[in-house]
């Protein structure tokens, strides 16, 4: 086995993605797409990649050479991202039957190398890996620790008992309960607000409108509807005078489009971003998303990602996993950093 590294080139994913198969966990297959010619110069000037309006990119592909034929077996790659710039995100896939040779430590030490020449001069990585998988042994090896754990769950329709609101028939909760656009200043900020809060322990910077818009609630999204919870209205002139505003919003929910299916399919949960005010106290907030949760899940089944830092998330759907109410999808997903 003679093994050679050179930059990533075009159709490379084609030849390894035949040799790697499906992708052994989710986090492959969200970072598989991140593979990419490099981009950017590559000595620590932004020019190269800001002429281009790409994020700096670096990603290197091994190769063993038999025979004089040279085949690609594994790729690193490492590069910023618009969010998190506190980290590089990073990811080596080797093939299986390439592991354990030393190759994915060789492309550790070249992604690191690399990173020194980042535009930003930020060097840490992070990464994610599959709980129990050799990327978890790996990465431990390699000095890089768990920052954060996620997981998949989804929620049964009916497992959550309905909420009580005030008002008769058709019109109880209405004053609380209301779909909103997702194209609604008030969601946005509050969407980012809250996602903000939620990963303190790895910070997105300032979020605008327009970047939380993007990444959470336009069409390319995905994200086709979007529930509020208020809170009660309330008349600055006492409970005789009727409220002129809304109650602020206690929390929210964002659906995302489920693929379509043909008549007499098994139906499939639909993805939803959950999340709170996060002003909220801690009780307010897990009595609110626990609600909020019930309607969403009340006739359909539903899909979150809950990460640990997400605590009232978590006091709504960890009783309904241990109840059965609930089921995880995969295995827990750890962010790992240096």
């Amino acid at each position: 086995m003679a093994i050679q590294y050179r930059p990533w080139r075009e159709g490379d994913d084609l030849e390894l993605l035949q040799l790697w198969g499906d992708p052994e966990s989710r986090v492959g297959e969200q970072f598989r797409g991140a593979f990419a010619p490099s981009s950017g110069t590559g000595d620590g000037d932004a020019a190269g990649a800001a002429g281009t309006g790409e994020s700096w990119r670096q990603c290197i592909v091994a190769e063993d050479v038999v025979d004089g034929v040279s085949i690609p077996v594994a790729a690193g790659v490492v590069y910023e991202t618009p969010l998190h710039g506190e980290r590089l995100w990073s990811y080596i896939e080797v093939s299986r039957d390439h592991r354990g040779q030393g190759i994915g430590s060789s492309l550790l030490v070249m992604l690191r190398r690399e990173a020194e020449l980042s535009p930003s001069g930020v060097t840490r990585l992070r990464s994610k890996v599959a709980a129990g998988s050799a990327g978890e042994a790996f990465t431990a090896s390699a000095g890089l620790q768990p920052i954060q754990r996620s997981r998949l769950v989804e929620v049964s329709a009916g497992s959550l008992k309905l909420p009580v609101f005030d008002g008769d028939g058709e019109d109880a909760g209405s004053d609380v309960v209301m779909d909103l656009a997702t194209g609604s200043v008030e969601l946005t900020q509050l969407v980012g607000k809250y996602y903000r809060s939620v990963h303190s322990w790895d910070d997105p910077g300032e979020l605008s409108v327009g970047t939380v818009q993007r990444l959470f609630l336009d069409d390319a999204s995905g994200a086709h509807g979007a529930i509020v919870l208020r809170a009660k209205p309330e008349s600055a002139f006492g409970s005789t005078v009727t409220p002129t505003r809304k109650g602020r919003i206690r929390a929210f929910a964002v659906s995302y489009a489920a693929p379509l299916l043909g008549e007499g399919a098994p139906e499939v949960a639909s993805e939803v971003f959950l999340g709170h005010d996060p002003e909220l106290d801690a009780d307010d907030a897990a009595e609110a998303v626990r609600d909020l949760l019930a309607l969403i899940a009340y006739q359909h089944p539903v899909v979150l990602e809950v990460d640990d830092s997400m605590t009232a998330v978590r006091a709504a759907v960890e009783p309904l996993l241990a109840s059965g109410g609930a089921r995880q999808i995969g295995q827990d997903i750890r962010v790992i950093s240096e």
